[in-house]
């Protein structure tokens, strides 16, 4: 009996040899493939082996031509690839959307009777929305559907208008729902809802929502929190109340993120028992109140100035073991300072004691002193000194600034001695901010004993230094320290700027070493340095005090000559000058050059233009602008 073959053959000829008996055939053999398998309702299951070889060749970092290598693979297996298996292939290759993109408008094109459809065509827009592709890209298979008259379904649409905002509009996508037949179910509502709230649409997404509501759909808790949120940023108050009690309604609890939206809106909106109500609601219901719940009801109650309620909840907040942060004590403070309540601050403190640590200790001083409000500042200063083992380099700063602003030296000279206590190494820059409010004081006896013990410290004087102690010592007369130091200034490293020269150039002229200054000016100009305005202007009026007056107009032509623009203040040094002579010619002369150079008179300017008037006997009164106004005639021309 004949043996039946199981299996059927196919080949080809592969080669063909001659030989004496006749001519030898190579064939090549190879079964014929397997139906595709099919599921339950007729559909062709994917055939995993193949898309993960599919898979595998595509992502093989040894090939430059992934693509070509596939088509191969498959031709030489005499196999295509089914719709879903193609779809398949693509969600193996998500982690690359660009390979998955590719691999996607290859198989229409070159495999044989391939055919995307909506499945498949939703697998890669669901990929693109994921990776955040360009909506460009959207846009293009949208195109490419339409043009092969693949219909897309309900999921395609939602994907589209998840991507709304970015390319493909709201609108577009439902003109595709209704040329493809489709009727937009609770889901779709929701993605267009959300897309409007995305692009800042707020009124347009409320309206979806009411259309929503009249068709008997609901949202999700996440949906409805973002509408919320929404309504309460656009101001939209009353329709915020609506759409929360409508949430209720359908059986939709709201959460802690709920109440907390609601609260925060009826506290900006001033609807104090409002807010009031939201908070018992969301604590009789049992929402957890974490930090975010609790600055937000601070927040409002602030706003409405409700400092007891806010030390209250504080208090509550602490008992609870919710631990207040950076931003609770940021509102805090701006409740306390605009109620002018800022002595209640140590009950804060004590209140938050176990959670009041070294960081937020500096935040309060660095802010205190910010505002001003050094008193306060200096309070939470010296309780962070008695809690922490360390200090704060910055609120340590901070102190010391506003220390020497508001004329304290002696507590800003003793802090600086007692910074190395809590590890806090002073510098250069900490002495120069205690002598320059000792300068600014005339406290030179302490300038000079502190330059002796920054010295003694091993800190080096800068530049800023030498400046800031000459012109203290010009200020009271100390001409000879003044000159001594800048004498130390030209054989130290630290040269001599222009800030220098002015400084002792002003000392001298202004203490009756006319000629040193105007010897040092000299001097000044020889060693390359630049006299810039405020070293004319000095010269300029200590002539002009000495009865010099050709000196001090023949320096101002100078100045201009060698292109340094006069200001204002030189202008009134110099008119001052010379209507004291009574040289109201000249006067009248610089007066003119001053308006051409578009410079706006000020107050002494007016004052001494008067006091020429005076003198000249004229009757034209002068005219000051308002300060909105400029130029108006001069009675001098």
């Amino acid at each position: 009996m004949p043996r039946r073959v199981g299996t059927t053959y196919s080949g080809r000829i592969a080669a063909a040899t001659p030989s004496p008996s006749g001519p030898s055939l190579t064939v090549t053999v190879s079964p014929t493939p397997p139906p595709t398998p099919l599921d339950p309702r007729g559909h062709p299951l994917p055939r995993r082996h193949l898309v993960c070889a599919v898979a595998r060749i595509l992502r093989s970092p040894a090939s430059p031509t992934p693509l070509a290598d596939l088509a191969d693979y498959l031709r030489g297996l005499r196999l295509t690839l089914t719709t879903s298996e193609a779809s398949e292939v693509v969600k193996a290759l998500s982690p690359d959307p660009a390979l998955a993109l590719a691999f996607f408008r290859f198989a229409p094109a070159y495999l044989p009777g391939f055919r995307h459809d909506a499945f498949s065509y939703n697998r890669i827009l669901a990929l693109l929305f994921r990776a955040r592709a360009d909506p460009s890209e959207a846009l293009r298979l949208v195109s490419e559907m339409e043009r092969d008259g693949v219909a897309g379904n309900i999921s395609t649409v939602n994907l589209l208008v998840g991507m709304g905002g970015g390319g493909v509009e709201v609108a577009k996508c439902l003109e595709l729902a209704m040329k493809w037949g489709l009727r937009l179910n609770g889901y779709t509502y929701k993605c267009i809802l959300q897309a409007h709230l995305r692009s800042r649409e707020v009124s347009k997404g409320y309206e979806v929502y009411e259309e929503m509501r009249r068709k008997g759909y609901k949202l999700d808790i996440f949906a409805y929190n973002m509408l919320l949120d929404a309504l309460a940023k656009a101001g939209m108050v009353d329709q915020a109340y609506q759409v929360f009690e409508d949430m209720k309604q359908r059986y939709c609890e709201p959460d802690a993120y709920t109440y907390t939206i609601m609260i925060r809106m009826s506290g900006r909106a001033g609807k104090t028992s409002k807010f009031l109500l939201f908070f018992d609601e969301m604590v009789s219901k049992g929402c957890a109140l974490n930090l975010i719940a609790y600055n937000t009801l601070i927040e409002a109650l602030g706003k409405n100035k409700m400092v007891d309620k806010v030390i209250f909840v504080l208090t509550k907040m602490i008992k609870g073991d919710c631990q207040p942060n950076q931003f609770t004590y940021s509102i805090t403070l701006d409740i306390l300072a605009t109620e002018g309540q800022l002595h209640r601050l140590n009950e804060v403190l004590d209140i938050c004691d176990r959670y009041v640590n070294r960081s937020i200790y500096s935040y309060l001083v660095k802010s205190l002193c910010k505002s001003g409000h050094v008193s306060e500042a200096h309070n939470v200063f010296c309780r962070m000194w008695n809690s922490c083992e360390t200090g704060d380099r910055d609120a340590f700063v901070s102190m010391l600034e506003v220390l020497c602003d508001s004329g304290k030296t002696l507590e800003a000279i003793d802090l600086l001695h007692t910074m190395p206590e809590k590890g806090i190494a002073t510098d250069v820059s900490m002495y120069n901010m205690v002598f320059s409010a000792l300068g600014k004081l005339k406290q030179v006896s302490f300038i000079t004993s502190l330059f002796d013990k920054m010295n003694a410290d091993g800190i080096a004087p800068d530049l800023f230094t030498y400046n800031i102690m000459i012109s203290s010592y010009g200020r009271v007369g100390l001409v000879d320290k003044a000159s001594g130091l800048f004498e130390e200034m030209e054989a130290s490293s630290c040269k001599p700027d222009v800030i220098t020269y002015n400084s002792l150039i002003n000392c001298l002229g202004k203490n009756g070493d006319l000629d040193e200054a105007h010897m040092l000016f000299k001097e000044m100009q020889e060693k390359g340095y630049d006299p810039d305005v405020f070293t004319y202007s000095i010269l300029i009026e200590c002539f002009g005090k000495s009865n010099k007056v050709d000196m001090a107009c023949s320096l101002f032509d100078d100045m201009i000559a060698e292109g340094c623009i006069p200001n204002i203040v030189t202008y009134n040094i110099l008119l001052d000058c010379l209507e004291r002579r009574g040289k109201t010619s000249e006067a009248d002369k610089y007066y003119e050059t001053l308006k051409q150079q578009g410079l706006t008179p000020d107050s002494i300017t007016y004052s001494i233009l008067e006091r020429l008037e005076s003198r000249s006997q004229r009757t034209v009164r002068i005219r000051k602008p308002a300060r909105v106004t400029g130029w108006v005639v001069s009675p001098l021309r």
